[in-house]
């Protein structure tokens, strides 16, 4: 029976040391033993939450490391299935942040290795552990809202005046990459199902795009448009219109950040009902399911195959979009 799952963490980067590394710290049943990083400088913050926390001079060494059960990987986007494959076939269970792959071949390089493996490996979709995620999948399928008729989603934040950002790079693939994972993931999590894209417009800008808007449309009739941008004003929200209702989830993807999670239905005749979910801690979820499915060997809540069918559809969209000028 496997007891506490020791941590390891490659990189000290700085949503590591301000979210995951204090969830993995806090978790029941995970310990923070070390944090990979060239600057051992950058691992001292990490050893103020976590004192028994040390610093690993190189990812390898980290992964060679006898001691490290798993490691959670927030390297930059490009780096996610090279440093992921690393780490299985160091014998290590792994999370990597979104998105795990850059293409859906990547993300089927990494399913294969984690069956070879027979290690556990997933993408840290942490909305999926939200309650307010769990609550809105529920009130869908018990038929809340009657049937679904249309779904609308957008996230959006500027970084326009940090041009050095990661996420201003052309290799980190751009805004779909970075937060198109939420938009499609929430969407097909709610409905369990997978759209088809049939219509996008992109914005590129230096070779990586900074707004995309998609139309989609499921297989048992809801239709499906939102956007995503890094040139826009911050904005987050999820509305799922039926024909008994609205279902608008506020502060969708990073709450207490963005704002309080919350599930506002709006319906005829009963005005609006809402349900809160202010105490959650998604990230210390996640570790403590990802900590539970290696003890117990039942599946994981949000396996590759999920994580494949959101890479799907980033795929298709920058396969079919409409290039926008300006």
């Amino acid at each position: 029976m496997i007891g506490t799952l020791r941590w390891g963490i490659l990189g000290a980067a700085k949503f590591a040391r301000e979210h995951m590394g204090p969830a993995i710290h806090a978790a029941r049943g995970a310990e923070l033993v070390a944090v990979a990083s060239r600057s051992p400088q950058k691992v001292a913050p990490f050893q103020e939450f976590a004192p028994g926390c040390r610093a690993e001079s190189s990812y390898d060494e980290l992964l060679a490391a006898s001691d490290i059960d798993a490691v959670y990987i927030p390297l930059p986007h490009h780096l996610h299935a090279e440093w992921t494959l690393k780490a299985l076939a160091a014998g290590k269970h792994v999370l990597t942040e979104k998105p795990i792959g850059m293409t859906v071949e990547e993300v089927d390089q990494i399913i294969a290795a984690r069956d070879a493996s027979g290690l556990l490996a997933a993408e840290a979709y942490m909305i999926v552990h939200h309650p307010q995620w769990q609550r809105a999948r529920q009130l869908v399928a018990d038929g809340g809202i009657g049937e679904v008729r249309h779904i609308t989603g957008a996230f959006t934040y500027d970084n326009s005046a940090d041009p050095g950002n990661i996420r201003n790079q052309p290799e980190a693939g751009g805004g779909l990459r970075d937060i198109g994972v939420y938009i499609f993931g929430s969407a097909r999590f709610v409905m369990g199902a997978d759209p088809t894209v049939e219509h996008a417009r992109v914005r590129f800008e230096n070779g990586y795009d900074t707004f995309a808007d998609i139309q989609a449309r499921f297989a048992d009739g809801p239709t499906y448009s939102a956007y995503v941008s890094t040139r826009m004003h911050l904005h987050q929200a999820m509305e799922f219109h039926g024909t008994e209702g609205l279902m608008r989830l506020t502060a969708p993807f990073n709450p207490q950040n963005f704002g309080e999670a919350r599930i506002e239905i709006h319906q005829p005749g009963q005005g609006l009902r809402v349900e809160r979910f202010p105490a959650a801690q998604q990230y210390k979820t996640q570790v403590e399911a990802f900590c539970a499915s290696i003890r117990s060997g039942e599946p994981y809540p949000c396996p590759l195959e999920f994580s494949r069918g959101t890479q799907q559809m980033i795929d298709e969209v920058l396969a079919i979009a409409t290039p926008l000028d300006g």
